[in-house]
């Protein structure tokens, strides 16, 4: 009777278990499609970032009440999402996230965004969108997370390239709105506006079909980017791009307030920035409408986005002339957010291009570690360089979302061993500014 009575309370735990066990293995084979059973069981516990002036930090939400510094070391790979509409390709995604985990980086910057007709297409029209491709996005939030990185998610490009805002203005032409030529449209016509505000709420408010998450409460996400690298057809275009951001940053964070928000600048300074005018790379950088500072300044902009290309900026000089450049451009806007802003600034894309010769190779290793040093004397002094992200990382077959700044990082194993270095060091500092903190 004893062991009757053992074995009837033994059952329904074992069952439980068994249910687990399957469930575990469901979510670790990447060629499943889709599970519907909340995973959370196994997320593990992130806390979000925040900012606190010129740093940033992260929030102990297990009720310890905590916050420690937190320096970044992170890459691009725009094409998660891409890769994750279909379950064969889903094992590049987590090997690319793997990857970027056991180089030390924390946060991978990627595309939220796919505009326009096709099978890859997110929003097939204003309000309109492919489930499949959602869940695709999904998935690498939920990898993202089970590999401790965090995202930060690009919501509109202004290129041309999936998109962008220029799929915006065709779509309010075929609608019979009265929309100029100008693609600026995209940054002043009201109904372009609104189709934007409902793509960032669909997205912003989603409930992650895979862990059962809103993305609002994700703390996978690091941060929110408006648009990808925005440019107007003409300066006179300033002041409209300046309230977009303003209305747009507002708008995100009154759907979501736990998350960061960036613009997504490349950091040129504008026409009334005079006193910035010989840190561009050209005077066409002015004329684009975008301000780093103005821009950056605004209330509900959470931190300062810059991008570095010194070999498209200024391609017909030597490697001495592109390294004396980067090195002002990023202590000018490393300078700009500690003394004028007062908010961390983050070089979301460092770019340099390759060649087959080995030459390319070593150039980029030389201006990458240029950024590097100067993020990491800054971290020492606790100011507002808060890391960097290279441009862009692959792996094997995915040569389809290649360009002349990509690379497999096992490939290159001087800037592999590079941009891990960085990792190891800012993470070192991290902790030791942490244990300093604790007494506090």
């Amino acid at each position: 009777m004893d062991s009757q009575w053992r074995a009837k309370r033994l059952f329904p735990f074992l069952g439980i278990l068994l249910l687990l066990s399957l469930l575990y293995l469901d979510f670790n084979n990447s060629n499943n499609n889709y599970f519907s059973f909340p995973i959370f069981l196994w997320q593990p516990k992130m806390g979000f970032v925040s900012t606190n002036s010129t740093q940033f930090i992260i929030i102990d939400d297990r009720g310890g009440g905590g916050v420690s510094a937190f320096y970044v070391n992170g890459w691009n790979s725009y094409w998660l999402m891409m890769k994750s509409v279909w379950s064969p390709s889903r094992s590049k995604v987590s090997e690319m996230l793997k990857t970027g985990a056991q180089m030390g980086l924390t946060v991978c910057r990627t595309w939220a965004f796919s505009d326009g007709r096709g099978p890859d297409a997110l929003q097939v029209s204003p309000g309109l969108f492919n489930e499949r491709v959602f869940r695709g996005l999904d998935y690498v939030i939920v990898e993202a997370r089970r590999n401790h990185i965090r995202l930060i998610l690009s919501l509109v490009n202004n290129l041309a390239a999936f998109g962008g805002k220029n799929q915006y203005v065709k779509w309010a032409k075929e609608a019979g709105v009265n929309v100029s030529l100008s693609d600026d449209s995209f940054f002043s016509n009201p109904v372009i506006k609104d189709y934007y505000k409902a793509y960032i709420k669909a997205v912003v408010k989603r409930k992650n079909s895979l862990s059962g998450v809103r993305y609002s409460e994700e703390p996978a996400i690091f941060a929110w980017e408006l648009i990808n690298e925005p440019r107007c057809a003409s300066s006179s275009s300033a002041p409209v791009l300046q309230a977009w951001i303003a209305e747009m940053a507002a708008y995100i964070k009154s759907l979501d307030i736990r998350h960061l928000v960036t613009v997504g600048l490349e950091g040129f300074y504008g026409l009334n920035t005079t006193n910035k005018s010989e840190v561009n790379p050209g005077i066409w950088a002015a004329s684009l409408g975008t301000d780093f500072i103005l821009n950056s300044a605004i209330d509900k902009i959470d931190f300062a986005s810059v991008h570095a290309y010194p070999d498209s900026w200024i391609p017909h000089t030597d490697l001495e002339a592109k390294t004396n450049y980067l090195s002002n451009w990023v202590d000018s806007h490393i300078s700009d957010g500690e003394f004028v802003l007062r908010k961390p600034v983050l070089f979301t894309e460092v770019g340099s291009r390759w060649d087959e010769d080995g030459k390319g190779v070593h150039e980029r290793d030389v201006l990458l570690k240029v950024v590097y040093d100067k993020i990491y004397e800054s971290a020492k002094k606790r100011q507002a360089g808060a890391g960097a992200l290279i441009w862009q990382l692959l792996v094997e077959d995915v040569d389809r979302y290649s360009d002349q700044f990509s690379f497999i990082p096992q490939d290159s194993p001087s800037t592999y061993k590079l941009i891990e270095e960085q990792s190891c060091r800012l993470q070192r500092l991290s902790a030791g500014n942490n244990k300093a903190r604790k007494p506090e």
